[in-house]
């Protein structure tokens, strides 16, 4: 038995993945079909197994189980080929209660209608893997939609472009009327439907018409499309982040990032979907309030080695989880389990527990001062809080809690 061991993935094949996309980063030959996410954790949805079979364990479902103990997020390697839907997710609070009332519904956890499938607020860290992730997220200044719209009331005026442009400039602050805006489009009115045809057939700028005629093709005739142009567009380079509060609307574009988030598979959806769409409940959790793109400063911790912690953004405050970025030598403090990736070049884990003398491990549990080597592609987990040496070189994804 060891202290590490190494983990497999399950692959999302949701139909927005890239053809390939998640056994190409990992250096693996591609399937045929779209590959969408890779999740590396606990959930139930799809706790991965531990490798090779005989582990203490076999997957960390399993470990949860075992030995009581609780890994605090979901890490996922996300390969967009596609538009996302629109989302937002719920804190913690909502997600009780959400869950709650459905249980109490007797709505199947697996119900296609079903919004709250656990009771767990899923906060989320995106952090780019390569040059040019595409993202909405959050709402753009109500100024700069406002532009947007005396654009398009120039070349194709109507009354439902007075409608929005009003609903805008005449609440008595920018979130009230990103609100009342926001429930309009979705709505279901038909003055919406032509709406959204106007704003794909206008002349609009380059980059509101392209991303509206893309989206149109993805999603014809979808509100969504209005929508998204109230958003803010963001591409990342390579090591930038964005930081997903509860509550922040959001759709990722196209490309290939690494994701921490709670242990949640909560989504309230606002179109571009073919999903289940609760607008209500959307716009009951949902933060309107504009701003600038919610970016992710990360901090160094040693040469090659940063962190990206939410506790350092608004709506952070509580979440202790980090993701960490190493591409040579590093120590870590981990203050939880911890869930490794390697997408490029090779590393070895070596971890300890300093209170391992002061304390039995528990039951089933590996014994500490273990050592686990991970090539491209390849994933690990350690069992326990501790130090966390790290030798080798490339790219390696940590994620686990502060110390």
């Amino acid at each position: 038995m060891s202290g590490t061991v190494r983990i497999d993935g399950v692959v999302r094949d949701y139909a927005w993945g890239r053809p390939g996309g998640i056994s190409t980063a990992r250096g693996r030959a591609p399937g045929a079909g779209p590959e969408a996410e890779l999740w590396l954790g606990a959930h139930p949805a799809a706790p991965s197994p531990v490798v090779p079979a005989g582990a203490p364990w076999p997957d960390l479902g399993a470990w949860q189980t075992r030995t009581g103990a609780e890994l605090p997020f979901l890490m996922k390697l996300i390969a967009a080929g596609a538009p996302l839907s629109l989302q937002a997710h719920p804190d913690d609070a909502q997600a009780r209660a959400g869950y709650e009332r459905e249980e109490a519904a007797g709505i199947p956890r697996d119900a296609p209608d079903r919004s709250y499938r656990d009771p767990h607020a899923k906060p989320e860290v995106l952090l780019a893997v390569e040059d040019g992730f595409d993202a909405l997220c959050g709402f753009r200044p109500v100024r700069e939609t406002l532009a947007l719209l005396d654009r398009l009331a120039d070349r194709s005026p109507g009354p439902a472009v007075d409608r929005w442009r009003s609903l805008l400039a005449e609440a008595p602050d920018e979130a009230a009327g990103t609100r009342a805006a926001l429930g309009w489009l979705l709505s279901g009115a038909d003055a919406v439907t032509g709406l959204v045809g106007q704003m794909t057939s206008a002349a609009l700028d380059e980059e509101d018409g392209a991303l509206a005629r893309t989206l149109h093709t993805h999603h014809p005739g979808d509100p969504g499309i209005a929508v998204a142009l109230m958003l803010n567009r963001v591409r990342l380079a390579a090591g930038q982040a964005l930081w997903l509060a509860p509550g922040t609307i959001h759709a990722y574009l196209g490309g290939l990032g690494v994701e921490v988030m709670g242990p949640s598979d909560n989504v309230l959806r606002g179109g571009l979907s073919g999903k289940h769409v609760d607008t209500p409940e959307l716009l009951r959790i949902l933060d309107t309030t504009p701003g600038a793109p919610p970016l992710l400063t990360p901090v160094d911790l040693a040469p090659g080695a940063r962190a990206y912690r939410p506790g350092t953004r608004p709506g952070g405050a509580g979440v202790r989880w980090q993701l960490l970025e190493l591409t040579g030598p590093a120590a870590v403090a981990a203050g939880s389990p911890t869930v490794a990736l390697v997408l490029d070049g090779e590393f070895t884990l070596r971890q300890s527990d300093p209170h391992a003398q002061d304390a039995a491990p528990p039951q089933d549990a590996p014994a500490p001062d273990a050592e686990l080597r991970l090539a491209r592609g390849e994933a690990g987990f350690v069992d326990r809080p501790g130090r966390i040496t790290v030798e080798g070189t490339g790219r390696l994804y940590l994620a686990t809690t502060v110390a």
